[in-house]
């Protein structure tokens, strides 16, 4: 089991693609340039063109353009708050996360109260963003490329694994899956699988260990405590 943030965060670094890159851990980057400043009424032209087009698109078409548009992006740029942009734009929209905290949270979800939940998948989702933003930063391989293996669905079915293969030079490929649900905006991902190890059930052991120590609000001052290191990072 993986008990801390920087190791379960680290299932998000290989879901990005970049299978190698460095941890939460190891050495701030440097501050980048200032991002471009979108205005309010383009960024809800561009959610809703969004997700209009998702909510047309199969899983595995879904995966395969977030991922190629991702690692394009970064064989181009190393600009973090670029990166941000891309994970705002590009990947965000195509998570849960209130399916991922709730899953992460376990069986304390049910204990937490409406605002403490609130705070938790808050939390949760701006851990997931640095964790995935770092890695796409840190990310130094450029002949990274991901394999997305057909995923038929029927028009019954409201859950559905994407597999994908991660393949760089001659390494060995890695396997990460997508596991998805079908929504009222169209597919969304709820947890990924890295060489069998759950992103959600591997949190859930970090999660669990914090609320035995603190209960759920120290559960949710661990993870802003983490962020907050994060953000000064």
């Amino acid at each position: 089991m993986i008990k801390t943030f920087a190791q379960a965060g680290a299932l998000l670094v290989l879901a990005t693609g970049a299978a190698y890159a460095q941890t939460a851990t190891d050495a701030p980057a440097k501050p980048a340039a200032p991002a471009a400043v979108t205005t309010p009424a383009a960024a809800a032209t561009a959610t809703t063109a969004s997700t209009a087009a998702r909510a047309q698109t199969a899983p595995d078409a879904l995966v395969k353009s977030t991922v190629d548009e991702v690692l394009g992006v970064i064989k181009s740029t190393k600009d973090k708050r670029a990166l941000n942009e891309v994970v705002e734009k590009k990947v965000l929209p195509n998570f849960d996360f209130g399916a991922m905290t709730r899953l992460a949270v376990g069986r304390h979800w049910r204990d937490a109260s409406p605002a403490q939940q609130k705070s938790l998948e808050s939390a949760f989702r701006t851990l997931l963003v640095n964790t995935y933003a770092t890695a796409l930063a840190q990310s130094t391989s450029a002949d990274q490329s991901v394999e997305v293996r057909p995923a038929p669905v029927k028009p019954a079915d409201d859950d559905v694994t994407v597999k994908t293969l991660v393949k760089e030079g001659s390494r060995k490929p890695i396997a990460i899956d997508y596991r998805m649900a079908k929504a009222t905006g169209g597919w969304m991902v709820y947890d990924v699988v890295v060489e069998n190890l759950s992103l959600v059930t591997n949190y859930r052991g970090t999660f669990n260990t914090e609320v035995g120590k603190g209960g759920i609000d120290g559960l949710i001052k661990s993870l802003e405590a983490k962020n907050k290191s994060n953000a000064e990072g």
